[in-house]
């Protein structure tokens, strides 16, 4: 008798189902009053920002003011601007004058004595500053990194994606809404430069010696994708010949690594040429690329993506897949700058649908090996992430009170989209709702139920139980089967009510896909008992009922 293949893994047979279920935390009043859009937030209509602060690397502070724009949607009294501690609003006015306000915990309320008339467009404008928090752990704890270059320069910078923009600037600190653009003018020492989101529009000289640096935003962007980065830069560039004409490709740099970075940022027009393939036109011509060498490891940040890699291929030299491919590339250039697609074009609404934009970025590490080193390349790296996944806890999060769910959406959202793929089984159909999430999608806050609603209409498949397995349970499928009565009979275990991924399965060699009910066996007809073999691109566990 042929050798069958037997995984048994006990201890996902004695997992009990919770489909929702969550580390255990305490949640506050701040948690929902951050998360929730609150009706001091619906009322209006953000537009546009301008940033205008003074950033001191003498006393690690900031001040200034910021202006927003907005239209009414209906009438209201009350405006609710976020800023968290340490620091402060000094002065919030309105048509010149000054208004009241107050503040409950991270939130501050805006009293308007302005009537507020449905579709009228006003400004209010928010004077703040102090001490920033600083990240002690950048880019996964928020807030400003301040350090010096090799040099003895102050070398700073923003990361703010789970702790909120509000960490270090007065905004509207909820992903549904964004500006249609934005001004920042950032003030530093003179001897010094900033970088920050789309075209550059000049620099002032000012009286005391300082800078003023002036950036403007065409498009859309949502509110942790702002940043700032400040040091001793020098500036490269190319333009890139894309499907959507001309773009500009600006790298800022520490001055001493810039014969490194000319070399090692070969690698931009290669991700621009592999994701414009996989995903369609760079969403932000209007504004450019950017990569910008930041004090830490990196981050998406619009039109402005950081850099802290070590001019190194892998993850800090490190292949993540332990398959040798991810060698061939610098983790951070490729996987942020993706996130222009998936992130900064396609955004969460909520913090707990993170998954739209790192699932389909780590997969995106996948497409860009296929894409230059051919379609077996691309699925091993797939296949090698997969020991990087935890099943610690649903990849969706909390709602309405700013909580991510598992560190697994990366690793196992790719596997998942990995496998919808494999079901998909046509790849020129796959490219196209890839490309087509883009161009439906483009600058827009979308929710899991968008982005699950249109791949499951644009692969005539039922996944949803799919979604709900890997997105909303923390089982690995068990796919059980033995042979009897002529036949083979399977089924699905350890897994969501109505779970009926189809799967491929080889037997004795030969290919064979499996459709599933919604439940009990199913049976195949006709099978003499043989080598069983489950495609290595499923993740899932096998068990051979028979045994040997």
């Amino acid at each position: 008798m042929l050798r069958r293949l037997l995984l048994i893994l006990t201890c996902l047979l004695i997992i009990p189902y919770h489909a929702f279920s969550q580390r255990s935390m305490e949640l506050t009043r701040q948690d929902t009053l951050r998360g929730t859009i609150t009706p001091e937030r619906e009322w209006w209509d953000l537009t546009f920002y301008h940033l205008d602060i003074r950033t001191d690397p003498a006393d690690s502070s900031l001040s200034g003011y910021v202006l927003i724009r907005y239209d009414v949607l209906k009438p209201h009294d009350s405006m609710q601007i976020d800023l968290q501690p340490p620091l402060e609003i000094s002065r919030i006015t309105q048509d010149g004058k000054d208004l009241d306000f107050a503040r409950d915990g991270n939130a501050w309320f805006v009293q308007l004595e302005k009537k507020q008339l449905t579709g009228e467009s006003n400004e209010v404008k928010v004077f703040y500053g102090g001490k920033p928090k600083v990240s002690r752990r950048p880019p996964w704890d928020d807030g400003l990194t301040w350090s010096y270059d090799d040099n003895g320069n102050p070398f700073y910078a923003t990361s703010c994606q789970g702790g909120g923009a509000s960490i270090w600037w007065p905004c509207k600190d909820h992903m549904y809404d964004e500006p249609d653009s934005m001004k920042l003018s950032i003030t530093t020492p003179g001897n010094l430069m900033d970088v920050s989101n789309g075209r550059y529009k000049g620099v002032d000289i000012n009286p005391d010696g300082t800078k003023t640096w002036h950036w403007y935003v065409y498009n859309p962007i949502n509110n942790y994708g702002v940043n700032i980065n400040v040091g001793d830069y020098v500036h490269f560039g190319e333009v890139y010949d894309g499907e959507a004409g001309k773009l500009d490709c600006d790298y800022y740099v520490l001055s001493y690594n810039l014969e490194r970075a000319k070399e090692h940022f070969k690698q931009v027009p290669l991700m621009l040429e592999a994701f414009e393939y996989w995903f369609g036109p760079y969403p932000f011509y209007e504004d450019g690329y950017k990569l910008v060498e930041a004090p830490y490891l990196g981050m998406e940040h619009q039109s402005s993506v950081t850099y802290g890699n070590g001019y190194m291929n892998g993850y800090r030299g490190r292949d993540i897949s332990g398959t040798g491919w991810g060698e061939k590339f610098d983790f951070i250039i490729i996987h942020e700058s993706g996130h222009e697609w998936f992130a900064n074009s396609i955004t969460y609404r909520d913090i707990a649908d993170m998954w739209i934009h790192e699932s389909f970025i780590a997969y995106s590490e996948g497409l860009f090996v296929e894409y230059w080193y051919g379609r077996e390349a691309g699925f091993e790296y797939l296949r090698g992430i997969r020991s990087n996944i935890a099943n610690d806890r649903n990849i969706i999060g909390l709602y309405d009170v700013n909580r991510s769910g598992s560190g697994d959406m990366y690793q196992k959202g790719a596997t998942m989209l990995h496998m919808i793929r494999q079901i998909v089984n046509d790849d020129e159909q796959w490219r196209a709702i890839l490309r087509g999430l883009n161009e439906t999608f483009r600058h827009q806050t979308v929710s899991t139920g968008q982005i699950e609603g249109y791949m499951e209409e644009h692969t005539s498949f039922e996944l949803q139980p799919v979604f709900d397995q890997f997105l909303r349970d923390t089982r690995i499928p068990v796919f059980e089967y033995r042979f009897a009565d002529g036949g083979l009979r399977y089924r699905w275990g350890n897994t969501v009510r109505g779970f009926n991924m189809p799967l491929k399965i080889y037997l004795d060699g030969q290919e064979t896909w499996l459709e599933f009910g919604n439940r009990g066996w199913s049976f195949l007809e006709d099978v003499k008992p043989g080598e069983l073999v489950v495609d290595k691109d499923f993740y899932v566990a096998v068990l051979n009922l028979m045994g040997e």
